[in-house]
C-alpha cells in the first residue's frame, strides 16, 4: 500500500512538471538536432529497402499500384565492407595474463565475434553504433547500440563523453497499446559517472508521451544510479570514419552510402524500368476477328461477352475484318526489350556508386573489363584498402576502450580483481588475409632474403606466420633435407666416374 501510495505521488509529481515529451530530441539534455535523426531513418529505409509502390495508369487510363523492382545496394555494400572489416578470426588480448584470461572468457560466452561484425554491418548504413557492457546473473555481457537509439548529450572533438540510450516496449491494455520509453541517461557529474533513467508513456505511435514513475513497468530499476571506480564513459561509441558534410557540428557518423544516396535512386529507377520493360516486353500478337470465338459466361442474371483465342496465349489483340498486311494471318507486335541498353546502364551507374563511397572500381560493378588482380586489390594504393584501414583504426580503437569499460565495470560488482588494463596494453588482431597474395608475398619476402636484407629465419616467420623456434626447426629440416640430397647426388656422380 505504501509503495502504491509513493507511486502516484511520483506520478503526480511528474504531471504537474509537465514532463512530456513528442520527440526524444525535445528533452533538454539531448545535443543533436532531429534533422539528424530523420537522416538515419532516412538511411535505415535504403538498409531496409523499404521503397514505397509505383503508381501508374494502365491503357484504360484507371489508377494501378505496383511493387517497386529494386536491389539490395544498401545492404550489400554494408555486409560486404563489415566482412572486411571484422570477422570471427579476429584475436583481442591483453598484455596482462590475468585480465587476458578473465576477457578471453566473457568475450568467448558472449559470442562477441560473431555478434560484432553483425552489428558492424548497422553500423556503416547507418553511421555509427555504441556498445555498453551490463550485467546479467554474474556474468558481464556486451549490448550493441544502434544508431536511431544513441543520443549524444556532450561531446567534443575526439569523442562523446555523455549520451542517452532508448528502449521502447509495447503492452496491451484491454484493446489500446501502449507505448513505453526509457531513456537512460550516461553523465558525469563532479567526477562520479551517473546513470540516470527516465520512463515515458503513451498510447500513441508517433509520440514519447507523459513521465510516469519506473515501477509501471520496471520493478528493480532506480532512478539514479552511481558507478563507482570508472575512468571513461561505460559505453564506447564506434562512427564511421570522415567529417559529417550534413552536419559539420553533429557527433554523429554518416551512413557509408549517405552521399551516394542519389545513386542508387539512379540504379533501382533503372532497373525498376528495366523489370519492367521485361514484363511488357511478352509476346503480343493481333488476331483477326474471324479467329476469336464469343463466349457467353452465364452467372446469375448477368451475360458475360469473352473474347477467347488461345487459351495457352494470355495477351492477343483483335483487328476487324480488314486485315492489317493484305493477310488473314496472325501478326506479331512483340517489340525488342533493351537489354543492353538497360546493363550498360545500370553498370554506369555503379561505377558512380563505387566512385562515390570510395571503393576501387569494379568492386560491385562487372562488365567484363573490371576484373582486378591480387596484386592490385592488396596494393597499398587500393581504394578499397585505404577505405578498410581508415575504419579499420577506429574498430580497434573503439573494441579498446570497450576491454577497459568491461574491467572497470566487472571490478565494480567484485567479479574481476585483476589490474585495469591501460589502452596500451591490449591489442586488436584483425585478420586481413582478405587482401593477402601469397604469391605476391613469397616473391617479396625471397627477394628480401637473397638481397640480405632480413635472415631466413624471420622470413619464414612472416610467410608461415610462424614463432621464432618453429622457424629455427623448419630452417633444421630444410638444411638436412638439403645435405642428404647433396650425399645421393655425389654417390651417384662417383658411380658414374668409377662404376659400381
Amino acid at each position: 500500500m505504501f509503495e502504491r501510495i509513493k507511486n502516484f505521488f511520483k506520478k503526480g509529481a511528474y504531471r504537474v512538471t509537465e514532463q512530456r515529451l513528442t520527440k526524444i530530441t525535445d528533452h533538454p539534455k539531448i545535443a543533436v538536432t532531429e534533422h539528424e535523426y530523420s537522416r538515419i531513418q532516412e538511411n535505415l529505409k535504403y538498409f531496409e529497402s523499404e521503397f514505397a509502390n509505383v503508381i501508374y495508369k494502365n491503357s484504360d487510363g484507371d489508377s494501378c499500384k505496383r511493387s517497386f523492382n529494386h536491389l539490395p545496394i544498401a545492404k550489400t555494400v554494408s555486409k560486404k565492407i563489415a566482412s572486411l572489416v571484422y570477422n570471427e578470426k579476429a584475436e583481442i588480448t591483453v598484455t596482462n595474463e590475468v585480465a587476458n584470461e578473465f576477457i578471453q572468457k566473457t568475450l568467448f560466452d558472449d559470442r562477441f565475434n560473431k555478434n560484432f561484425e553483425r552489428y558492424l554491418e548497422s553500423a556503416l548504413a547507418l553511421g555509427g553504433m555504441a556498445m555498453r557492457p551490463y550485467v546479467d546473473d554474474d556474468h558481464v555481457r556486451v549490448s550493441f547500440i544502434q544508431a536511431p537509439v544513441f543520443y549524444p548529450l556532450q561531446s567534443n572533438t575526439q569523442d562523446v563523453s555523455s549520451a542517452a540510450i532508448v528502449t521502447k516496449t509495447t503492452k496491451t491494455e484491454g484493446k489500446k497499446n501502449i507505448i513505453y520509453t526509457l531513456i537512460e541517461f550516461h553523465e558525469w557529474n563532479d567526477g562520479k559517472y551517473v546513470i540516470t533513467n527516465e520512463l515515458y508513456r503513451t498510447d500513441r505511435e508517433n509520440d514519447v508521451g507523459y513521465r510516469v514513475p519506473l515501477e509501471e513497468l520496471y520493478e528493480d530499476l532506480e532512478e539514479t544510479v552511481t558507478v563507482p571506480g570508472l575512468s571513461r564513459p561505460l559505453f564506447t561509441y564506434l562512427k564511421t570514419p570522415g567529417m559529417n558534410n550534413r552536419d559539420i557540428n553533429s557527433p554523429l557518423g554518416l551512413s557509408i552510402f549517405d552521399n551516394a544516396k542519389t545513386s542508387i535512386d539512379f540504379i533501382n529507377k533503372t532497373y525498376d524500368e528495366f523489370a519492367w520493360e521485361i514484363k511488357m516486353g511478352q509476346r503480343r500478337v493481333a488476331v483477326p476477328e474471324q479467329t476469336v470465338r464469343t463466349i457467353y459466361d452465364e452467372r446469375g442474371d448477368k451475360i458475360t461477352l469473352r473474347k477467347h483465342f488461345d487459351p495457352d496465349q494470355n495477351v492477343f489483340m483483335q483487328i476487324g475484318s480488314g486485315d492489317i498486311d493484305g493477310s488473314l494471318g496472325i501478326v506479331d507486335l512483340t517489340t525488342p526489350i533493351r537489354s543492353d541498353d538497360y546493363i550498360k546502364a545500370i553498370n554506369k551507374g555503379l561505377s558512380l556508386f563505387e566512385m562515390q563511397i570510395g571503393v576501387s572500381p569494379g568492386m560491385f560493378s562487372f562488365d567484363g573489363k573490371s576484373m582486378k588482380t591480387a596484386t592490385e586489390v592488396v596494393s597499398e594504393n587500393s581504394d578499397t584498402y585505404q577505405m578498410r584501414n581508415s575504419i579499420v583504426s577506429l574498430v580497434e580503437q573503439s573494441i579498446k576502450e570497450l576491454i577497459v569499460s568491461i574491467c572497470e565495470l566487472a571490478s565494480a560488482y567484485d567479479l574481476y580483481s585483476g589490474k585495469i588494463p591501460d589502452l596500451t596494453e591490449i591489442t586488436v588482431d584483425l585478420d586481413d588475409g582478405v587482401f593477402t597474395d601469397r604469391n605476391n608475398e613469397l616473391e617479396y619476402w625471397t627477394k628480401a632474403v637473397a638481397s640480405g636484407l632480413v635472415s631466413k629465419s624471420f622470413a619464414i616467420q612472416k610467410i608461415l606466420d610462424f614463432d621464432e623456434a618453429k622457424s629455427q626447426e623448419m630452417i633444421n629440416e630444410i638444411n638436412g633435407e638439403t645435405r642428404s640430397t647433396s650425399s645421393s647426388m655425389r654417390n651417384e656422380q662417383e658411380i658414374d666416374i668409377y662404376g659400381e
